[in-house]
């Protein structure tokens, strides 16, 4: 297992470096939880419209505060106008899908949800794949900017209550599955 860092093009690249210490116990639980998630779960279809066709995709597992190990299918927002389109339009998202957006260097990012339909909650991520800020529960279809509090190299949007229901907070860390 390891933690997120340098950049993605198109499905999550292999520069990696190892996750935070822990103990052998933690890490073989880990991993078994990781292999048992990961087991003939097929990549969520149709979650909205054109998605399956404008955006790559890849498997992220977050790693949340009280050791919970949750994989998530994303959809990747690489390039600029993937960025701008994100999950507008979006009617509703499979429990488990998400969107990646990979932002070629580290900056205050922000979001908004103009023409966005489901709450969501917002994940700004770090470099190194550390969580740095959480909002949740955005209100659809609105203008307010939404930003992280330090600069974060990575936003993860996931339906909103996600995060609570899961225990991911400022502690958890995104990993590659």
């Amino acid at each position: 297992m390891h933690r997120i860092s340098g950049s993605f093009s198109g499905r999550l690249e292999d520069t990696v470096r190892p996750a935070g210490a822990g103990g052998p116990l933690t890490a073989a639980l880990l991993a078994l939880v990781l292999l048992m998630l990961a087991a003939g779960r097929p990549m969520a279809q149709g979650a909205g419209p054109g998605l399956d066709e404008a955006f790559d995709r890849d498997v992220l597992v977050v790693v949340a505060d009280r050791l919970g190990c949750h994989r998530f299918d994303v959809y990747l927002a690489v390039s600029p106008e993937q960025r701008r389109r994100g999950l507008m339009y979006v009617r509703s998202l499979p429990e488990r899908t998400g969107m990646l957006f990979v932002h070629g260097r580290d900056d205050l990012h922000s979001m908004w949800m103009k023409n966005t339909f489901i709450p969501l909650d917002m994940l700004f991520v770090r470099a190194d794949g550390s969580v740095a800020s959480i909002v949740q529960n955005t209100e659809p279809q609105s203008l307010r900017p939404i930003g992280a509090t330090e600069p974060v190299r990575y936003v993860l949007e996931l339906n909103a209550g996600v995060t609570a229901a899961l225990s991911i907070g400022e502690n958890s860390y995104l990993v590659r599955d």
